[in-house]
């Protein structure tokens, strides 16, 4: 009887846990599935009351639209080329900030790292204005240099780095040393190779950043020809008293190269989420 009451309870906790699982991940589809099936109505059927989830008829033509009314090519281009450009240089500048800090003694390196990440601890917006200042002073407003020198260099990354390059062994990189491997060699030859979920992790949370943000673009640019995805969405909205099919056509667009890096790299992001300690 003990058992079997144990089991019911047992029974009962997972149903709960699933329900409530459930009902979490509805909360997170459905603003999503109803952005998709906005993109595909027709204006008037966007207003209609009771709301339908499903359009009676499919009008993909939002989405031609949605890329004839604005230069969104322009803006796809500038948005990859400024994602690709700070990820890569990311990836380069933390994987040897955080080799530094994790295998290199050196006087004041835990004091240096603890300053280092106690800058993730003050909000973007303080500084905000100083880092416009700088920009403004190198002549680099309304530039892409705005949009990616800045963000070469991440305390987040270094500190995702640093943690999984702790759980390296040693000997490996000792026994490179021993056959002549320099430091960058080890680098190179060891600890990139092994690091690739946390690589991909760290590459995966960049691009998204980069390519999702909207405010520092707004700070710092002027001119359309370098506007991002995220400030074409916006001007779109304003300069076509928000048409939201084409609207939720360009965000569904918009939406999807984070969707594709996900998909390709998600069991790298999964392992390097449980490798380097984040995992909650």
């Amino acid at each position: 009887m003990a058992l079997s009451k144990k089991k019911r309870n047992d029974l009962i906790k997972a149903i709960l846990l699933h329900l409530v699982l459930i009902i979490a991940a509805a909360a997170m589809v459905i603003p999503f599935l109803w952005m998709i099936s906005t993109s595909l109505k027709r204006p008037r059927e966007i207003y209609v009351w009771p709301p339908t989830l499903l359009p009676h008829e499919i009008f993909w033509s939002n989405y031609l639209k949605s890329w004839s009314a604005a230069p969104f090519g322009r803006f796809y281009i500038n948005s990859l080329f400024i994602a690709l450009s700070v990820t890569g240089g990311q990836l380069i500048t933390c994987t040897f900030a955080a080799y530094a800090f994790a295998r290199l003694n050196f006087r004041g390196r835990d004091l240096i790292f603890i300053a280092f990440l106690a800058t993730m601890m003050i909000p973007f917006q303080v500084s905000m204005i100083g880092a416009f200042q700088v920009i403004y002073w190198l002549g680099w407003a309304d530039s892409y240099y705005a949009l990616i020198v800045p963000g070469l260099a991440s305390p987040f990354g270094v500190f995702l780095l640093r943690q999984f390059f702790l759980t390296l062994p040693v000997e490996l990189e000792d026994a490179a040393r021993i056959d002549g491997a320099s430091r960058l060699g080890v680098i190179r030859h060891v600890i990139v190779p092994l690091s690739t979920p946390a690589l991909a992790t760290l590459g995966i949370f960049t691009f998204m950043g980069v390519w999702n943000d909207f405010l520092w673009p707004l700070v710092v640019l002027n001119s359309e020809q370098h506007y991002t995805v995220q400030l074409g969405l916006a001007i779109f909205r304003d300069s076509h008293s928000t048409v939201w099919n084409l609207l939720m056509a360009g965000t569904v667009s918009a939406t999807l190269p984070i969707l594709i890096v996900f998909f390709f790299a998600q069991r790298y992001f999964i392992r390097g989420i449980a490798l380097t300690g984040l995992k909650g």
